[in-house]
C-alpha cells in the first residue's frame, strides 16, 4: 500500500546552505582583507579628519574648491615644473577653472621669485600644514575646508606631466558630483 512519505532534513539543509554560503563566503573575504574594491581615482585620499581647522589654518577661500602647494626655501627645476603643471592644469579644467583656486602656501623662507613667471594666489601657511606638506605635494582643497586628495612629488617633466592629467581628472570628477562650491 501507500507508504507515507518520510520528509527529510536533507532539503532544509541545502536550502540553508544555498543561502548562507555566500554570505559566510563574503564575511571570510572581507575579514581576511582579500577584497580590494576598483577606485578610479589617481592620488591619494586623505583621511576625513584632514582640514584647515585640524591644521590650525584659516581657510583663505571659503566655500570654494582649491589646489595647494608649499613653495619649498629653494625652487629648483622640479618646484618650477610643478608651478607649470598647477597653471596648466587650471587652464586645462576650461570652463569649471572659476570653481578652482589654485593657492601657493608661503614659509618664512619660501622662495618667492620662482613666482615671478605666474600669478598664483600666495597665502602664509601654518606650522602644521607645513608639516603636512613637507615634499612639495600637491592638494585638493574641497569647498567645506577639508583636505581631500594629495599628489606626491614625482621626479622627471613627463611624470609631471602625467601627475598634471591625474590631477585634473580627479577634479573633474569631484567637481561634477559636487553640490557645494
Amino acid at each position: 500500500m501507500n507508504s507515507p512519505k518520510k520528509s527529510g532534513a536533507k532539503p532544509l539543509i541545502i536550502l540553508l546552505l544555498v543561502f548562507l554560503l555566500p554570505v559566510v563566503a563574503a564575511k571570510i573575504v572581507l575579514s581576511m582583507n582579500l577584497y580590494h574594491g576598483g577606485a578610479t581615482n589617481k592620488g591619494e585620499l586623505l583621511s576625513p579628519e584632514t582640514s584647515y581647522a585640524s591644521l590650525a589654518m584659516e581657510n583663505p577661500r571659503p566655500r570654494e574648491w582649491q589646489v595647494l602647494y608649499l613653495l619649498p626655501g629653494d625652487c629648483d627645476a622640479l618646484c618650477l615644473d610643478r608651478l607649470y603643471i598647477l597653471k596648466q592644469s587650471h587652464v586645462a579644467l576650461g570652463r569649471e577653472q572659476n570653481r578652482v583656486h589654485t593657492m601657493i602656501l608661503l614659509t618664512e623662507n619660501s622662495d618667492i621669485s620662482a613666482l615671478t613667471l605666474h600669478s598664483f594666489e600666495t597665502v602664509k601657511a601654518s606650522r602644521a600644514m607645513i608639516e603636512m606638506l613637507d615634499d612639495q605635494q600637491m592638494v585638493i582643497v574641497d569647498p567645506l575646508g577639508s583636505l581631500v586628495m594629495r599628489y606626491s612629488k614625482v621626479s622627471g617633466r613627463a611624470q609631471q606631466i602625467l601627475q598634471g592629467k591625474s590631477l585634473v581628472s580627479d577634479l573633474r570628477k569631484m567637481l561634477k558630483l559636487s553640490r557645494v562650491g
